[in-house]
């Protein structure tokens, strides 16, 4: 499926900037970087060359695809910055970058990573949860990396403080291509009345 007909043009990738144990995670990372270039969508990302955040995107161009990094303008030289995307962007803060990243993409997937990518996964999905935007967002979950983090959610629906509703709205695969494919057939459920649905 190219990106003229698909909903998905531009994927927000979350991950890292170290590259984690073992070579599992650069792996699954180069299969979906692999994976965009061939669907033609284009990723948008932190910007980062190292870890898992600069496998991907060097999967991605190293297929032909197109790379957008967004990254703060104090973590440039912290995160050296990837020197050959098609385009980055840099920004004053963090807050900004994650708008800006928002605003670019059609779908947010996180990969593998640390606290940074969590807190800005959640950020994404809790904004889908208000109707501020009705995109996917999928965790790709490689060799059972987050499945204590999907069994807290699971629990936390368990314990009432989750919907079942806004669970069912964060996707959940280890298999790249089946994540993706996932994100393309989702559908938003309604907003209850009491949300906005402003688009970011």
């Amino acid at each position: 499926m190219s990106a003229s007909s698909s909903p998905i043009r531009h994927l927000c990738v979350f991950c890292g900037s170290s590259a984690g144990e073992g070579h599992r995670y650069l792996a699954a990372v180069t299969e979906l970087g692999t994976l965009l270039a061939r669907k033609e969508i284009g990723l948008v990302y932190g910007g980062s060359r190292t870890g898992t955040m600069g496998r991907l995107a060097e999967a991605v161009l190293e297929h032909g695809g197109v790379v957008i990094g967004v990254i703060p303008r104090p973590l440039m030289d912290r995160e050296l910055a990837h020197p050959g995307l098609s385009r980055l962007i840099v920004t004053d803060s963090m807050h900004e970058r994650k708008a800006q990243m928002a605003a670019l993409s059609d779908a947010f997937i996180a990969a593998p990573g640390g606290l940074g990518t969590l807190e800005e996964f959640f950020e994404m999905a809790t904004w889908a949860q208000l109707g501020f935007h009705r995109k996917p967002c999928g965790i790709l979950d490689v060799d059972g990396f987050y499945r204590p983090l999907v069994q807290l959610l699971d629990r936390g629906v368990k314990e009432g403080f989750i919907q079942e509703t806004h669970r069912r709205m964060i996707l959940v695969d280890g298999d790249p291509e089946q994540l993706v494919d996932l994100l393309f057939s989702y559908s938003a459920p309604p907003v209850p009345r009491w949300i906005g649905d402003q688009e970011i």
